[in-house]
């Protein structure tokens, strides 16, 4: 058999694949990225890093850029209207970063993609994955263009639309919702806080309105007529039908919009054989709590320390035993969107009920604190 090229071949140079590079290079294996995509072309659809994905990125040299960036919001609210139904503080959690932490994804990648540079990674973009076959002792991945990669393991970051869980012929079970989801990044006046990430309640359909850095805000709501590219207003009805009313929000500008579908969807299994997945490509689910970039930056650090110790050494046994663990892990944070998802979409009839148990439920200390933990990740701790 022929030696691989290299120890660890991740594909995505998104948010998960960088940070599974990251912690491989830093632990001394050899890595190289390849994505389909040309430098800064990627979505800045993510927005919110919480304290756990910090503690995580702590030991990696980004965590200073990102503090620095970012925009650190002490609590998450959870409103009808302008009735407060239940207020989560991130002031007082263990941690040093007990905040959730606005910064755009687009920022988020560059300053990984600045300290992968700095450790010598190679990203190969735009390159496209044409076909990947397991060997004995390593894994290749034939690029479009010809070129032939060897690796002892491959890691699979390359979104929902996964090429290597699709060669792994491993299955996506689940589903979509209905409606779409329009996402802007707007610029507006009123009576919308800066100190806070709010999830509005409303007949009409869920909008969460985050402050951003930069003075600007990140809205993403459920919409059954989203545009492609949203303007000031269909923005600005969004917050009319759904947000405060005392002091209506303004919008003055929309800095950037898109549109897109929401999956729930979980892979039947988080490795094949030398293939391995982490983030979209293993698990895609509702927006609601700012989960998704987090839980995939998760994997990553965890897939990336694991793997380090089998290239060392250790049993592959791991790597069966860390997948079952962080599908189970997926599955329960899934199952938590899931559920605020179902609450803000509940029918005009039932939403007295549901807002009397949420400000009871929310009058509790011990359910402000376990909702913490739970939004920032240090439950997984």
């Amino acid at each position: 058999m022929s030696t691989p090229d290299i120890d660890v071949i991740v594909v995505g140079a998104g948010p998960v694949g960088l940070t599974a590079a990251i912690v491989l290079a830093d632990l001394g294996h050899r890595v190289r990225i390849v994505d389909n995509q040309a430098a800064g072309a990627n979505t800045s659809r993510a927005a919110v890093v919480h304290s756990r994905t910090l503690e995580l990125l702590e030991p990696y040299g980004v965590v200073p850029a990102l503090t620095a960036r970012g925009l650190p919001i002490p609590r998450f609210t959870i409103r009808d209207r302008d009735r407060t139904l239940i207020s989560v503080p991130f002031d007082g959690l263990p941690t040093a970063y007990p905040y959730t932490l606005m910064i755009s994804q687009a920022d988020t990648e560059k300053i990984l993609l600045e300290r992968a540079t700095e450790l010598g990674i190679v990203v190969a973009r735009p390159a496209t994955v044409a076909a990947i076959v397991q060997g004995n002792n390593s894994v290749t991945a034939t690029l479009s263009g010809g070129e032939r990669i060897s690796a002892r393991y491959l890691i699979g970051a390359d979104g929902m639309h996964s090429t290597v869980r699709e060669q792994a012929g491993i299955g996506f079970t689940g589903g979509s919702y209905a409606e779409s989801f329009g996402l802007a990044d707007i610029r507006l006046t009123g009576g919308i806080p800066r100190d806070e990430v709010i999830l509005y309640f409303s007949p009409a359909g869920l909008v969460v309105v985050a402050p951003l850095p930069d003075d600007m805000y990140r809205v993403v709501a459920v919409a059954q007529d989203a545009p492609h590219d949203p303007d000031t207003g269909f923005v600005q009805r969004l917050l009319d039908d759904r947000g405060p009313r005392a002091v209506p929000g303004v919008v003055t500008e929309v800095v950037w919009g898109s549109r897109f579908r929401v999956h729930h969807r979980l892979a039947d299994s988080f490795r094949r054989g030398r293939i391995l997945l982490a983030g979209d490509a293993a698990h895609v689910h509702s927006p609601a709590g700012g989960q998704g970039m987090n839980l995939g930056i998760e994997d990553a650090v965890t897939t990336g320390r694991t793997l380090s110790r089998v290239l060392r050494g250790e049993t592959a046994a791991l790597l069966d035993e860390h997948a079952a663990v962080r599908r189970g892990t997926a599955r329960s944070v899934m199952s938590t969107a899931g559920r605020l998802t179902d609450a803000a979409t509940i029918p005009a009839a039932a939403r007295p009920l549901r807002n009397t148990g949420l400000r009871i439920a929310g009058a509790a200390p011990v359910v402000r604190r376990r909702l913490a933990y739970r939004l920032s990740g240090l439950d997984r701790r």
